[in-house]
């Protein structure tokens, strides 16, 4: 398992990204090089589920894309498609800006994904052409139809890929949109966590300010508490039955 900081924690973390201050920089240089692709369907899906971990990863000397299925067409009542796309779009590059991230955005539409043979294609060619370490995506059992596309999609790509990159899920609107989610690994978020919140509220349209510390923020303290860290991000690790060994183990 990757070692990057610090907290002494039962469970397992991401990338061992508990580990890291006691292991130095000699430990956080062992731990670079990986990418992750981080899919989400909507812009704000990556930074509320897992903005903190993906600046926490950045941090440790890895690549990561922020991947959105959708550019939020119908994410803002009163406003047309491609007025909307246009907005959320921005937003998504601002929030991509903060956590020192990639932006990579997809071609389906807001509250009209669909699952074709086109579109298996479309995300099997999008993770070929990145070749990505390890995928995060959404949990598959959720309320909102463009989650569970998403994560048929990433699923169906690493099936079809040979299960080349390490599996996760991650989790937004607990309890309201994903169901059911029992995390294997888990992430210290709290020295970026500020900026992650700050990531979110780029998404002005979206009107953060409204619901993040009901929902999204409720999450933060509570995975925290699990981990017995102040801020947290929990995941669910898909892990592979056919291959030995994990691209987490150095």
């Amino acid at each position: 398992m990757l070692k990057v900081s610090g907290a002494a924690v039962a469970g397992a973390s991401l990338l061992g990204l508990e580990a890291c201050a006691s292991e130095g920089a000699a430990g956080v240089r062992k731990a670079a090089g990986k990418k992750i692709l981080v899919i989400g369907a909507h812009p704000d899906d990556p930074e509320t589920g897992a903005g903190g971990t993906m600046m926490m990863l950045k941090k440790a000397g890895h690549e990561v894309v922020s991947v959105y299925m959708t550019r939020g067409e119908r994410g803002i009542p009163g406003t047309g498609l491609e007025e909307s796309a246009r907005i959320r779009t921005a937003e998504a590059e601002d929030a991509c800006r903060i956590m020192g991230v990639r932006p990579l955005f997809m071609t389906q539409i807001d509250g009209a994904s669909e699952i074709t043979p086109q579109r298996y294609e479309e995300m099997h060619n999008l993770i070929l052409t990145e070749k990505p370490d390890i995928v995060i995506t959404h949990w598959p059992i959720d309320s909102h139809r463009d989650h569970v596309i998403c994560s048929a999609l990433v699923l169906d790509a690493w099936e079809k890929l040979g299960k080349c990159f390490e599996l996760y899920y991650f989790e937004v609107c607990a309890g309201i949109q994903t169901r059911h989610f029992f995390p294997t690994d888990f992430v210290d978020i709290t020295p970026v966590r500020d900026l992650k919140v700050k990531a979110t509220f780029c998404h002005k349209s979206q009107k953060p300010e409204e619901w993040y510390d009901e929902e999204h923020g409720r999450m933060d303290e509570f995975r925290g508490m699990q981990y017995n860290v102040k801020y947290g991000e929990a995941f669910v690790r898909f892990h592979r039955t056919v291959a030995k060994g994990s691209v987490l183990d150095l």
